[in-house]
């Protein structure tokens, strides 16, 4: 099993192809709600300002059809799983089923439940699963997680506010998400996760000053009931017992804290106190109700514009609290790999999946922003022409062929498909500046069918229509003579900047892409980031030496 690398496809393909019983510590997935809603990716021009053009990554839509009847007979016939789904998980699926009807709902949880019974087999028995959800589904979820891991393995049902309240037509605001939180075992994985105390709090509480400029707090020294031994015997004369109480601390501790001046006098008659000083301090427990981390500012450096996007510091908690450095991290729908960036951070090691290749390239750019990772394995992608071929034939092929071809020249997309027969023969675009700061464009064209001259003359219709400098024309078959000769007529651009020649429509096959090792020929500046550029990502490692050495200089 591969670490620290993509893996492309249907993850529930994925997991039972690569992924081994119990080799994963931590699961976080964040699937796509029931909400009907569609998903875009906004992507960035080379100027780095924000492109209008969007491009549908998914549909968070489900729908009762053939491929929801083949999981649900999956999931509760026995000759089909051949004992893989448990007779329980079986039930309930049926039960749900019977009582909810074959919906989108329902296509939605089969889906789910087939998939969740992989990630319990992967997982450790010191490993988690957080699911990250909504309230449209969340309530059955719980039911599935509850047959698949077992209720005694249920741990907390975490409410994340996410937002600040807001008007909805005649209901409370919606402003919180759910993510559901269960164990393997017993010997999970579990480092306490501690929050910073909110100032107003520490200046309450912590506000009596020992001389020296500690400040504490007088905390009770007793806890209620009574107890017999040490922890119930007189000391300086005071019985807690009296009052139906024990001291926190043994005597002869007592007689310790004593000497050390940790023990507050008042007046006469009243029980003693306990100094705990606010340099000492943990941090606060962290509850089931997370209002200390903030959704990603709409116009912050962290957002890429991906609308399903969490913030990195939601992510660091689970994968802090849930696991150990050196760990390994799965997350089975990646979507733009905020999963991902907080393990890597954090010294963890992590597997991410995705069904669309955009979103592959969307986690290679951020990874390689974040991190300087610019050679993450995409496991189960095309390696030869055979494999594009097949690619360019499966259930919505032609635009995953389309965009891992252009992801193999760093372009970005234009259209997608809820713009079919929009894009008016251009597939692709790079941007990138030349003398006097002038934007000037390169246009792809991708084609995975039978292709011919005529289509060259297309291209060069397009170059002049949208006022391009280069066109790029990729393609799954071998291009023809004519083809190439068309290509040459175009001539040249040139280029003061770069002091070179272009020519203006380049023809690159598959196999010239992925197996001879041919590039385009386009200015330097074109080989920039295609998408919304992320944030770099300071590891924790390089702050505390920079803070050792004196900070930067």
């Amino acid at each position: 099993m591969k670490t620290n690398a993509l893996y492309y496809g249907d993850n529930l393909d994925i997991l039972r192809r690569y992924i081994p019983d119990e080799s994963v510590d931590l699961v976080y997935l964040d699937p796509p709600f029931n909400s009907n809603r569609d998903y875009n990716v906004i992507f960035r021009d080379e100027s780095g300002r924000k492109s209008d053009a969007q491009l549908v990554a998914f549909e968070d839509t489900w729908h009762w059809g053939p491929d929801a009847e083949r999981v649900y007979e999956y999931l509760t016939n026995t000759a089909r799983h051949e004992g893989r789904v448990p007779d329980n998980v079986s039930t309930i699926v049926a039960a749900l089923h019977r009582g909810i009807g074959a919906n989108q709902m329902m296509a939605y949880l089969v889906e789910m439940a087939a998939r969740l019974v992989e990630l319990h087999r992967v997982l450790k028995p010191t490993g988690s699963l957080y699911l990250h959800c909504d309230p449209t589904a969340s309530h059955y979820l719980k039911v599935l997680l509850d047959a698949i891991f077992g209720p005694e393995r249920f741990v907390n049902d975490i409410v994340w506010k996410r937002t600040t309240a807001h008007s909805s037509a005649k209901k409370y605001a919606p402003i919180h998400d759910t993510l559901l939180y269960y164990a393997k075992s017993s010997a999970v994985c579990w480092n306490e996760p501690r929050a910073d105390y909110e100032d107003a709090y520490l200046d309450k509480y912590y506000k009596y000053d020992d001389g020296d400029g500690r400040l504490y707090w007088r905390a009770d020294i007793t806890a209620a009931g009574v107890r017999h031994g040490s922890s119930g015997a007189p000391w300086k004369g005071i019985s807690p017992g009296a009052i139906g109480r024990h001291w926190q601390f043994p005597v002869d501790e007592l007689d310790r804290l004593e000497t050390e001046g940790r023990i507050y006098w008042p007046a006469r008659g009243k029980m003693p106190q306990y100094k705990r000083y606010r340099e000492e301090l943990k941090g606060r427990a962290v509850a089931d109700i997370w209002d200390d981390v903030d959704r990603i500012n709409p116009v912050g450096n962290e957002r890429l514009g991906y609308p399903t996007q969490k913030p990195v510091a939601l992510l660091e908690r689970v994968i802090a609290t849930s696991s150990n450095p050196g760990d390994i991290i799965l997350d089975p729908f990646c979507g733009c790999g905020t999963a991902l960036v907080a393990a890597e951070k954090l010294g963890r090691q992590w597997i991410g999946i995705d069904i669309t290749y955009l979103s592959i390239a969307v986690m290679k750019a951020r990874l390689k922003d974040s991190f300087g990772l610019d050679d993450v394995e995409v496991i189960g992608q095309p390696t030869e022409v055979e494999g594009a071929r097949q690619l360019a034939v499966d259930h919505e092929g032609r635009y995953q062929f389309q965009w891992w071809a252009l992801g193999l020249v760093d372009a970005r997309p234009i259209g997608g498909t809820q713009k079919k027969g929009a894009d008016k023969g251009i597939d692709g675009r790079i941007t990138f500046t030349d003398q006097h700061g002038k934007l000037e464009q390169v246009l792809i064209s991708v084609k995975s069918g039978h292709v011919n001259a005529s289509q060259i003359r297309d291209l060069k219709g397009t170059l002049e229509r949208e006022k391009a400098v280069i066109g790029l024309f990729i393609t799954l078959e071998e291009p023809t003579r004519n083809m190439r000769e068309e290509a040459a007529t175009a001539g040249f651009w040139h280029s003061d900047v770069w002091n070179d020649d272009y020519e203006r429509i380049q023809i690159l096959s598959i196999a010239d892409l992925l197996e001879r090792g041919k590039k385009p020929h386009l200015p330097a500046h074109a080989k920039l980031s295609t998408y919304q550029q992320a944030q770099r990502v300071e590891m924790p490692m390089a702050a505390e030496q920079r803070e050792l050495f004196g900070g930067d200089e």
